[in-house]
């Protein structure tokens, strides 16, 4: 295997790790909405743990990671595996697998409504290419950073195969495939070396070739809505954005609202990775895959360097995450 090198296994591995420092931040305010979140919390400044009321997350310690990372490392596993590529009928049963696994630890964090509407047509023998006909949330999205790391952006049209493979068993629809399209390209471009501006952009590019693909839904164009929210909180306040980002862009698990929300929080963050892990989970919504998204996009342009070392080791402790061989095997295929 030839050795990555220092500065791009940095910024691969802090997309990885900003995806689950993004994801850990959001985990006890996840379908909260912003005024309970402010209520219970004022302004969430770092890990905490899981109200007892939380429908999702109740019980979970602070810094504990969810399905987000969870299914990353599993997208990455399999991405080794399979010498680059994911094969839909493995993916389907791992993360079947995965879900039986939650749901023995007595977890209540589980498949999302896409994918678990996909797996269980699997499960009745629909064949995995087919099973993600109707997918929209946001699922691959959250899960698709591996591929970020592992390809270059360019050229569009086969960086768009490896995503496709990534989501088409849960998420084979134009705006499934956007949605993880734009965050896998921003992640890429950050990986090799490319400036916030170039991230969002290579996002955008990314998700209007991606709506080209997969089976048509009606819905916003994920494209045109990253622009549109970035533009949309420039220079405001914090709490003006953040108010902003829930009332108009929107927090939920629809593709549609998240991916834009991700990077709108971005913008307002200026990239910090902790900055906009923060935001993400002050939002409440779909606040853990929002974080996740973000943190991932920022910890690429700006490496793991740039994460808080008592944070990233606070993920790796109670989460028991090491990622730094995997990061080093998906960079192998780059």
């Amino acid at each position: 295997m030839t050795q990555p090198h220092t500065a791009t296994l940095d910024r691969a591995l802090g997309a990885y790790y900003g995806l689950a420092l993004g994801d850990a931040l959001g985990m006890p305010t996840q379908l909260m909405s912003r005024r309970d979140v402010v209520r219970a919390y004022g302004a969430l400044t770092g890990f905490a743990p899981a109200g007892p009321d939380n429908p999702v997350s109740a019980g979970m310690p602070a810094g504990s990671v969810t399905d987000d990372t969870d299914q990353a490392v599993i997208v990455g596993r399999l991405l080794v595996e399979g010498g680059g590529h994911i094969d839909p009928g493995r993916l389907a049963q791992t993360l079947l697998d995965w879900e039986k696994e939650m749901r023995a630890k007595g977890s209540l964090d589980l498949l999302g409504p896409s994918t678990k509407a996909a797996l269980d047509l699997v499960a009745k023998g629909v064949q995995p290419r087919e099973a993600g006909r109707h997918g929209t949330t946001n699922g691959a999205a959250m899960r698709v950073t591996p591929v970020g790391i592992a390809f270059p952006a360019r050229p569009v049209a086969a960086f768009l195969d490896r995503v496709v493979e990534s989501c088409q068993v849960t998420h084979d629809t134009t705006v499934g495939i956007a949605g993880a399209a734009a965050v896998a390209a921003a992640v890429s471009t950050g990986v090799g070396g490319g400036t916030l501006e170039d991230a969002v952009a290579a996002a955008v590019e990314a998700a209007a070739a991606g709506a080209e693909r997969g089976h048509w839904i009606a819905g916003a164009d994920i494209a045109a809505r990253i622009e549109w929210a970035t533009g949309l909180v420039a220079g405001l306040p914090e709490a003006e954005a953040l108010d902003l980002v829930c009332s108009l862009v929107g927090t939920s698990v629809a593709s549609q609202e998240s991916v834009p929300a991700a990077f709108a929080v971005l913008s307002v963050a200026g990239g910090d990775p902790w900055r906009s892990a923060l935001l993400a989970a002050n939002l409440g919504g779909d606040s853990d895959t929002i974080g996740a998204i973000a943190g991932a996009v920022a910890g690429s342009v700006a490496g793991l360097r740039a994460l808080p070392p008592d944070a990233v080791a606070t993920l790796r402790a109670v989460n028991d995450l090491e990622l730094e061989p995997l990061t080093e095997r998906l960079l192998a295929l780059r």
